[in-house]
């Protein structure tokens, strides 16, 4: 059964309406259709591809190329859901200009319906210029990945009076910015409950807590895919890893044993 559209109005109204906003992450468009077909809301195509596909130890060696390709791959799935990319590393800390005209290529060139960009005040002038041009944002703060060297590790912020009024100034910059949503990574859970009250716009957690109005995972931490970094917060639903490695040991044991191709599986 067709669903209808989800646009960025609809992830508003979802939070005025106290209904939960269901996000993960897809990078092909085989894993699109299938997330789709679950009736997931927004499909965020993270530059955690360049981790969990291109094998990188960071985020940080994603280009904007790799980001427009694999975009491109999940907007092509012809999904429901609404399909944000991710602003990779320097493509919008540089100049306003330079970070408008890339989340622009992500959207005419990737078929993006909406952008992502990581930080709070040090980007709400980017943000403004974006929206202003017609490009719907996505911010993302609290444990920025992009930052892991600034951070010194994947560590939890916004611990001690400080560093959560930072955080909270840094959400209400993305809003005045004109966001339509906010990612919360890595914060404990009463500041992020505490920036979920105050923002008209709505919060999407990963590692977050259960106060947010949506919650994101990367879709091969769910599926047991990934086992090299696995978060705290992350919960394994299936791990397809197992499922998979069955599946090619059965196959190379029939390879081997002169089983496969049995007549039924060749053209006659």
């Amino acid at each position: 059964m067709s669903r209808k559209k989800v646009t960025v109005s609809t992830v508003q109204q979802k939070k005025e309406a106290g209904k939960k906003i269901v996000v993960l992450t897809a990078y092909d468009v085989s894993f699109a259709r299938i997330l789709d077909q679950g009736g997931v809301d927004v499909l965020l195509v993270g530059d955690s591809l360049g981790m969990v596909v291109l094998g990188y130890p960071t985020t940080l060696p994603v280009t904007l190329e790799d980001m427009i390709r694999h975009t491109a791959a999940v907007a092509r799935s012809g999904c429901a859901a609404l399909v944000v990319a991710d602003m990779p590393f320097l493509t919008y800390q540089i100049s306003v200009a330079e970070a408008v005209r890339n989340a622009g290529r992500l959207i005419q060139e990737g078929g993006a319906e909406a952008v992502k960009l990581e930080g709070g005040e040090r980007v709400q002038e980017q943000i403004h210029a974006m929206v202003e041009a017609g490009i719907p944002v996505m911010g993302h703060i609290g444990l920025t990945p992009q930052s892991i060297h600034s951070f010194g590790g994947y560590k939890i912020q916004g611990r001690g009076t400080e560093a959560e009024e930072r955080l909270l100034k840094d959400a209400r910059c993305v809003e005045e910015a004109g966001a339509f949503s906010l990612v919360l990574e890595g914060i404990p859970s009463p500041l992020a409950a505490r920036i979920t009250e105050h923002l008209r716009i709505p919060t999407i957690g990963i590692g977050a807590g259960p106060h947010c109005d949506g919650q994101v995972l990367v879709c091969y931490d769910l599926l047991g895919l990934y086992g090299k970094l696995v978060p705290k917060f992350v919960k394994r639903y299936v791990n397809l890893e197992e499922i998979i490695l069955e599946a090619v040991n059965r196959y190379r044991e029939e390879v081997e044993g002169g089983v496969f191709p049995g007549g039924e599986h060749s053209f006659q």
